[in-house]
Formats: structure tokens, sequence, C-alpha cells
């Protein structure tokens, strides 16, 4: 019963800091940190929570989650054969056993889902833009779509692509077009879609659930602050907030699924960002939040392997 209420703790305590962080505004001053703190907490809560309930189903078998589950299950196979019931048969523990598994599948299951229907998005606008989109010798690397709005996006992946529209190369300027590029790019080289996925697969299993909206919510304004920082590196933040309010004002076109677009939401937080950014946070708190994040991370696998 140890591991039970101790994964269960667990579970509550993440569910608390998410929603605590889904209002935290330090998070705007450090956001690749902030995103590694919301990773740890999806992939705590969601391991602690499945955790509990078999642990509690389990805790006659002892020796932890796993073992119980593989324990359990010689027993179900001796049942099944003739040689009379499963130890320790519970109805109330089988119940919580059926549960822990059909909410570990259905998150499982969603994460797949979400991945596949992603990656044949891609692939059905990678055709698209083989049919449609010219490369620019003004922008090399870059594929055009001749359409008036304006649009800058990436399609991430093996074949990564960065794309704008021609509307797009008439509204910005040469250097407001550059910082738009390289937010693109740091979206591409950073990976963010994958950041992004696990948090969309959870929106989508639980949308009724405030704190998973607010959640996707917060790790995609981060994930978007955090290429803004990347593209800093090489542009002037101020060309950076220009463009995005040139979006803004313009109307921007949304990206399609599976991309991932230059303005997205709450574009006036990064802008302000932009223009007045916080001062750093200090290392040391950087490094203490890494720290945390990571042992974080580990605590619910291993509570799942604790003889409880």
């Amino acid at each position: 019963m140890i591991a039970a209420a101790v994964l269960t703790a667990l579970a509550l305590a993440c569910a608390v800091g998410a929603w605590r962080l889904t209002t935290a505004r330090w998070t705007y001053r450090a956001p690749r940190a902030a995103i590694l703190l919301w990773q740890s907490l999806g992939v705590t809560w969601g391991l602690a929570g499945v955790g509990a309930l078999l642990a509690y189903a389990l805790e006659p078998y002892g020796s932890g989650v796993l073992y119980g589950l593989h324990a359990f299950a010689e027993s179900a196979v001796s049942f099944g054969t003739g040689h009379g019931l499963p130890q320790h048969y519970d109805p109330t523990r089988l119940a919580s056993l059926a549960a822990g598994l059909a909410v570990l599948a259905v998150l499982v299951t969603v994460l797949l889902l979400a991945g596949v229907q992603t990656l044949r998005a891609r692939r059905r606008h990678r055709v698209l833009l083989s049919l449609i989109a010219r490369d620019d010798p003004g922008v090399p690397g870059v594929r055009v779509v001749d359409h008036p709005g304006a649009a800058a996006y990436c399609l991430p992946g093996l074949r990564s692509e960065v794309v704008v529209s021609a509307g797009t190369l008439t509204l910005l300027d040469r250097d407001e077009l550059a910082a738009v590029l390289a937010h693109e790019t740091a979206h591409v080289r950073e990976r963010h879609d994958l950041v992004l996925l696990p948090f969309t697969a959870l929106n989508w299993a639980l949308p009724w659930l405030s704190v998973v909206r607010n959640a996707h919510s917060s790790v995609a304004l981060l994930v978007e602050m955090a290429a803004d920082d990347r593209a800093r590196r090489y542009c002037s933040p101020r060309r950076l907030a220009t463009a995005l309010l040139r979006f803004g004002t313009a109307g921007a076109v949304p990206a399609p699924n599976g991309a991932m677009g230059a303005a997205g939401e709450q574009v006036m937080a990064r802008v302000n960002r932009l223009i007045k950014p916080g001062a750093a946070l200090p290392r040391r708190f950087s490094y203490s939040l890494v720290t945390f994040s990571v042992l974080l991370a580990v605590s619910a696998p291993l509570l799942w392997i604790y003889p409880g």
C-alpha cells in the first residue's frame, strides 16, 4: 500500500504543479527549462496515476507494479488452464487493475494516433507543396507558395521544409523576413513538434479538463518563445517583433495541420517579451530546475519497481 499511496500523492502533486505552472510568468524568462519541467510533470502525472491504480490492484502480489503484473499474469494463466482461481482474487482490486490498464492503453493509443495523424497530414501537405510551391533565388532553401495572404511555417521531419507565401515576401522587409525564417529554422532544428506532440495527444484524450487545455496552450507558447530566443541570435529582436505585428495586422493564414507557424496564439505576449525582455533567471536556479525536472521524471518509473 505504500507504493500506491506515494504514487497517488505524486499524481496529485503533479496535477497541482501543472495548474500552478499555467499561471506562472517566470517561465517566460527561461522557456527551455520550463518546457523540460512541463515534460517531466506530464510524464510523471501519467505514470503515477496509472501506477497508483495498478499498485493498489497488485499489492497482494508485492515487489512493485511490474513484478505484480507478471505475477498476476502467471496466476491468470494458471486459472485459464483449470488450476483454480487467480491468487488473491478480489473484485475491487481487479476493477482497479482493469481501470489502470485501460487508462494506460488510452494514453498510449492516443499518443500513437496523434503521431500517425500528424505524419499523414505532413505527407499530404508535402505532396501538395510539390505541386504548387516554387523555389525563389531571393530566399534560398525556402519554398514559396503563390498566395496573397501572409503565411510562414515549417514542416518538421526527416525532410523538413520552411514555407512562406508570396504575400509574406511582399509584406515583410528583408530583415523582418530573415527574422521569421530564423524562427522557423529554430522549430526545425530543435524538433519542437515532438515537444508539443504529447500535450496535443493528451488534449485530445482529455479535452474536458481545463488543466490539460491550459497545459497545451502554455507549452505551445513556450515553444514559440524558445524559437524566438534562438532566432534572436541571428537577428534583431525588434525586427522579429515587428514581423509578428505585421502578421497580426495582416490577418496571417493559420499554419496547416502538422506544421508550426511563426504567428500563432498569444502573439502580443511574444512581442512584449521581445521588445522588453525580462532579466534572465539566475544560473543556479536554472540548474536546480533542470535537476528537479530530471529527478521528477525518473521518480514514477522507480516507484513502478519499488516493492511496496
